[in-house]
C-alpha cells in the first residue's frame, strides 16, 4: 500500500514539471510607431502669360451694309475700312473686341439698351445724335466733290460750272450747298436719287453731278459709270455738308471714347490710317 501511494507521488510531481517547461505563448511584438507624414508640396503657378490682359472687352456694331466703309466677308464677318480701322484701334487699346452686324434703324436702339458698345457704321456727326449718345473724334471725312464727262473742261474751281447744267439729289446736305452757291449762276436740276442723276449725267442730259465724293468714285468706276471721272478740287463746308463720321458711345463710356480717341490720333501721326486709306481709296478721307 506504501508502496502504491509513493508511485502516485511520483507520477504527479513528474506531470507538474513537465507541465512547468512547456513553453508559453508570446505576445505579437509591437510594430515601431510610424514616421511623421509631411504634408503634400503646393501646386507651382503655371507660366506667365506673356500677354496682357485686355483692357476692354467690347463688341463693335455695324450696318455691314455699305461697301467699301462696311459689308459682310464670304464667311459673314463685318469687314472694310471702318472695320479695319476698328480692329486697329483694339489693338491699340488692348481691347478684346467682337463685331456684329445690326440693321441700321437698330444701331442707336442696341447701343443704348447695352446689346453692343461701339457704333462703326458710316454716322454722319449732327446736334440730334450728340443729344442721344457720346460721339468719338471724326475719323472719316467724305468732302463733296463734281464729276463730269472725261475730257470736259471743267478740271478747276466750281466758278469753272457757271451757267452749265448740274445735277444733284434733292432734299440733301448737297443741294442745300448748291443752292447756295450757284442758285444763280448755274442750271440746277434735281433728281430724286442720285443714281438717277449720274444716268442723267452719263446719257448727255446735264454736265455734272455734285454729290458725296466717295459716292461719286465708285460709281466711276462701275461700267455704266466709264464715261465720268471727278473733277475740280474737294469742297468742305461744315456748317451744310457736315463735320464728317464719328463712332457712336454711350454717354457715359468716356474712358472707351478717350482710348478710341487717342488710338484714331495715333494711328493718324504714324502713317497708319494712311496705309489703311490706300487699300480702299485713291485720296485721302482724313
Amino acid at each position: 500500500m506504501r508502496r502504491l501511494l509513493a508511485l502516485l507521488v511520483v507520477l504527479i510531481a513528474a506531470a507538474g514539471t513537465s507541465s512547468a517547461q512547456q513553453p508559453q505563448p508570446q505576445k505579437p511584438a509591437a510594430k515601431p510607431p510610424a514616421a511623421p507624414t509631411k504634408p503634400a508640396a503646393a501646386a507651382k503657378p503655371g507660366p506667365k502669360s506673356p500677354f496682357t490682359p485686355p483692357a476692354f472687352k467690347i463688341t463693335v456694331a455695324t450696318e455691314a451694309a455699305f461697301p467699301p466703309f462696311n459689308y459682310l466677308d464670304r464667311k459673314g464677318i463685318p469687314a472694310g475700312f471702318e472695320m479695319e480701322l476698328a480692329q486697329e484701334a483694339c489693338q491699340r487699346m488692348k481691347a478684346e473686341c467682337e463685331f456684329a452686324a445690326f440693321k441700321w434703324d437698330d444701331l442707336i436702339p442696341g447701343l443704348l439698351d447695352k446689346k453692343f458698345d461701339m457704333i462703326l457704321s458710316s454716322m454722319e456727326v449732327t446736334s440730334e445724335r450728340r443729344k442721344r449718345m457720346g460721339l468719338s473724334r471724326r475719323y472719316y471725312l467724305s468732302p463733296g466733290a463734281f464729276i463730269a464727262q472725261k475730257g470736259a473742261p471743267f478740271d478747276g474751281p466750281p466758278s469753272l460750272l457757271r451757267n452749265k447744267r448740274i445735277g444733284i439729289q434733292k432734299d440733301s446736305t448737297h443741294a442745300d450747298w448748291a443752292d447756295k452757291s450757284f442758285r444763280r449762276s448755274a442750271q440746277l436740276k434735281r433728281y430724286n436719287t442720285l443714281a438717277e442723276a449720274l444716268n442723267a449725267l452719263a446719257t448727255d442730259e446735264i454736265d455734272a453731278v455734285f454729290g458725296d465724293k466717295v459716292q461719286l468714285w465708285l460709281w466711276s468706276q462701275k461700267a455704266e459709270g466709264k464715261c465720268c471721272e471727278l473733277v475740280g478740287q474737294d469742297i468742305k463746308d461744315n456748317q451744310t455738308l457736315g463735320i464728317g463720321v464719328a463712332a457712336g458711345m454711350r454717354r457715359e463710356d468716356a474712358k472707351l471714347r478717350d482710348a478710341f480717341n487717342k488710338a484714331m490720333g495715333e494711328m493718324v501721326s504714324d502713317g497708319t490710317y494712311r496705309k489703311i486709306n490706300e487699300k480702299y481709296f485713291p485720296f485721302q478721307l482724313n
